[in-house]
């Protein structure tokens, strides 16, 4: 399931085995937490889409584990949050994008690929939708992670919170713009290419493609 993976992917993911069992041997115990919960969520993708069939472009695969490792590993145990400001920014409005795609996708796939009947305003609206629900539940993981762990997610709190909320609105926004885009014919690589490129991986969600 994983052999056939990005090579990147696959070296982040030994990392943080290895740094997991390090932690563990030093009675760590929050690094090991922070280290497993990482590896899981980052492979997660890889096995959702294995088991419902689906074939996921290599960049998005790489996309997923950068965030996850970026945000709770890099973030949190390497403190990167404090260190740079633009982190927040950069994990925040990243992810946003990514969802604002799979939002796209997700509702292109009730049209089976068929570009002319999907409405293009309609489509991007819910992609954005999609992707700032996902944020809203990332901050509310956040706040579970401080109250029950310990952790300091959220930093300065409420202003953190809608710091990161106005971001991924952005980020959403930039995702659902792309499908529109995409819906236009405008494939000039980017985003709409990885859109494209999902869409010709997985032919059998789009048999209306034109």
């Amino acid at each position: 399931m994983f052999a056939d993976q990005p090579k990147l992917a696959k070296l982040i993911w030994l990392g943080l085995a290895v740094t997991a069992l390090i932690a563990l041997f030093f009675a760590r115990w929050q690094l090991a937490f922070v280290s497993t919960m990482t590896l899981m969520l980052s492979m997660a993708p890889v096995v959702i889409s294995r088991w419902a069939n689906v074939r996921v472009p290599d960049s998005f695969v790489v996309g997923v584990v950068l965030f996850v490792g970026g945000t709770l590993f890099l973030g949190e145990v390497f403190d990167f949050y404090e260190r740079y400001w633009w982190w927040d920014v950069a994990m925040h409005g990243g992810s946003a994008v990514a969802f604002g795609l799979t939002g796209f996708l997700l509702i292109f796939m009730m049209f089976q690929g068929d570009r002319y009947a999907a409405p293009p305003f309609g489509v991007a609206v819910f992609a954005f939708c999609f992707a700032v629900t996902i944020g809203v539940a990332w901050e509310v993981f956040e706040f579970s992670m401080d109250r029950l762990l310990g952790l300091n997610m959220q930093k300065s709190g409420l202003s953190d919170t809608m710091g990161d909320l106005i971001v991924d609105a952005v980020g959403a926004g930039v995702g659902a713009a792309a499908g529109y885009l995409y819906l236009h014919g405008r494939e000039r690589g980017g985003l709409t290419g990885i859109i494209d490129e999902f869409v010709r991986r997985n032919p059998r969600f789009f048999r209306r493609r034109k």
